[in-house]
């Protein structure tokens, strides 16, 4: 039986769900950095480049990115929701009850400001009914520092009766805005995510069986997540998490722009090699980008097209990111480790 067949239930509004089609209209060119993957072991397939709201992107360059084939979307309810609000129609639209694409998204929310399992509640209450939906693919707890070990462990211990079909929090959850088919067929949280900014719980925990995806920071000058979380990780786990990195781009500053003392000629990369770096690393799945509008979602894809960093490319611009962070000296760098613009090994 198809879900379109199930007899609406009374006072619920019906909803219409689409087949099973392909992902995206356009095509997009087989690389080595493919734009589709399969998010660690969820069975959520995933555009490479995730949209979040921290460029406070309008709702008309959010379905422009969908349009493009953007299908990972990160939301926020509590923390920056002002920057956040402005996707949020298009939010609606593409996972509110009665979207017909909503099994082509994958949305994903976090609440930052609750550390309990006792307050979810709340967040979730305010989730629904801003974005007016049935479900969440991955709920994320967000903000994990060095002070949140037990805080982590008690939110983590109500994984089993947060995600899946029939869950605590699912049913608590109807009572207040009704049973839905989608739903019932996918639960109200499908996977349990958590952000962390403590990279030793981030490693202590990933391999958990109550946390389903990582999320991490890293860029050319914050490396630390290669040494103590992607390396750890087996690309050929079928049980392994899915990875997303975020702030690839640049946390205290903007990495696109040159560091002090760059000699002129120099390769200075774009904001789409920003992006290719974190998903040049191993099982990275996911850059999440604070992209601001259409052109920007426009030069982001054209970039993840080029494929992966070269082994040349990637030693420049972890150079590139110790001068950002003033950690080498631009004569104690070997002339032949530095890449010019227009260098042929520059695709």
């Amino acid at each position: 039986m198809k879900i379109t067949d199930l007899k609406a239930q009374p006072g619920v509004e019906p909803t219409v769900v689409a087949p099973q089609p392909s992902l995206v209209k356009n095509q997009f060119p087989e690389t080595d950095l493919p734009f589709y993957r399969k998010l660690g072991r969820t069975d959520l397939t995933v555009s490479c480049l995730g949209l979040g709201g921290g460029g406070h992107i309008s709702s008309e360059d959010t379905l422009y990115a969908f349009d493009q084939g953007i299908n990972y979307f990160f939301y926020s309810s509590d923390l920056h929701h002002f920057l956040y609000s402005s996707m949020a129609d298009a939010l609606r639209k593409l996972c509110g009850r009665k979207s017909s694409v909503r099994e082509k998204v994958v949305l994903a929310t976090v609440t930052y400001v609750l550390k309990s399992p006792e307050s979810v509640l709340s967040a979730l209450l305010d989730q629904m009914a801003d974005l007016r939906m049935d479900y969440i693919d991955v709920f994320f707890w967000g903000w994990i520092g060095s002070k949140d070990n037990q805080a982590i462990q008690d939110c983590l211990g109500v994984s089993n009766d947060l995600r899946g079909p029939n869950s605590i929090f699912q049913r608590q959850i109807e009572r207040w805005f009704g049973t839905c088919e989608r739903m019932k067929k996918m639960g109200l949280v499908r996977y349990i995510g958590a952000s962390f900014h403590d990279l030793d719980l981030a490693q202590q925990w990933m391999h958990s069986p109550l946390l389903d995806v990582v999320m991490v920071r890293h860029n050319v000058a914050h490396r630390t997540a290669q040494k103590k979380v992607f390396a750890n990780v087996d690309a050929d786990d079928p049980q392994r998490p899915g990875i997303v990195t975020f702030k690839s781009a640049g946390m205290m500053g903007s990495l696109w722009e040159p560091p002090a003392g760059l000699p002129k000629g120099c390769w200075v990369p774009e904001v789409s090699d920003l992006y290719r770096y974190s998903l040049s690393q191993n099982c990275v799945d996911i850059a999440l980008t604070g992209m601001r509008n259409r052109q920007e979602v426009d030069a982001a894809i054209e970039g993840i097209k080029k494929g992966k960093l070269t082994a040349q490319e990637l030693d420049y611009l972890n150079l590139y990111g110790d001068l950002h962070r003033n950690r080498v000296k631009i004569n104690e760098i070997p002339t032949e480790r530095l890449l010019l613009s227009h260098s042929k090994s520059l695709r």
